[in-house]
């Protein structure tokens, strides 16, 4: 597949070693005529071995085929998180290093991830696009401010940090982008 056609978490084959891709950085080239280039941040499967790769737009990666299962987080095991097959129950247990920034994401049975299989042994998780995490910390809205909306930082559930609108408030239910790490909008509570 062509760099701009290759998305987080895209497992990929280069010089004989397949690789998961964490993280993805365009530049765009300044001036006519010039191609974008796409950097690409990826861990060795298994190993984690870091790679730091930059290709033009139109270059090509291999992408690996693998197995996916639809799995819920169950429970940790030590520091390692252990998904169950939502079919037959097999345990897929992940590594925090495996894992990399999706396990900022991870909460108590989240539901709609895939596992990511290269002969049977776990490599990967996919996560659903938007994930509800809880704010523990945020600093209060300014009262008599301007109308301006300004982003304040907040602590989560999970312990990752993200920019969020001033009138969230700690305790809040929110959505959150595992795609892009930012704030989605807030989880209405219904009351009757």
């Amino acid at each position: 597949m062509k760099a701009h056609e290759i998305k987080k978490g895209n497992v990929v084959e280069h010089n004989k070693t397949v690789y998961q891709i964490r993280d993805i950085e365009r530049s765009s080239p300044q001036g006519r005529g010039g191609n974008m280039t796409f950097r690409f941040i990826m861990y060795s499967v298994p190993g984690g071995q870091k790679l730091d790769l930059s290709l033009k737009s139109e270059e090509e990666l291999v992408e690996v085929d693998l197995l996916r299962r639809e799995a819920t987080f169950s429970y940790m095991d030590g520091d390692d998180f252990v998904f169950l097959d939502k079919e037959d129950y097999t345990p897929y247990t992940l590594s925090p290093a495996t894992l990399g920034d999706a396990k900022g994401y991870i909460t108590e049975g989240l539901e709609d991830c895939y596992v990511q299989l290269i002969d049977d042994q776990a490599i990967g998780l996919q996560l659903p696009a938007n994930v509800v995490l809880e704010v523990i910390e945020t600093p209060p809205e300014l009262k008599g401010g301007t109308a301006t909306k300004r982003p304040k930082p907040a602590k989560l559930s999970t312990g990752i940090e993200i920019m969020v609108p001033e009138y969230i408030a700690t305790g809040e239910k929110i959505y959150v982008s595992t795609l892009t790490g930012e704030f989605g909008g807030r989880v209405e509570t219904k009351t009757f």
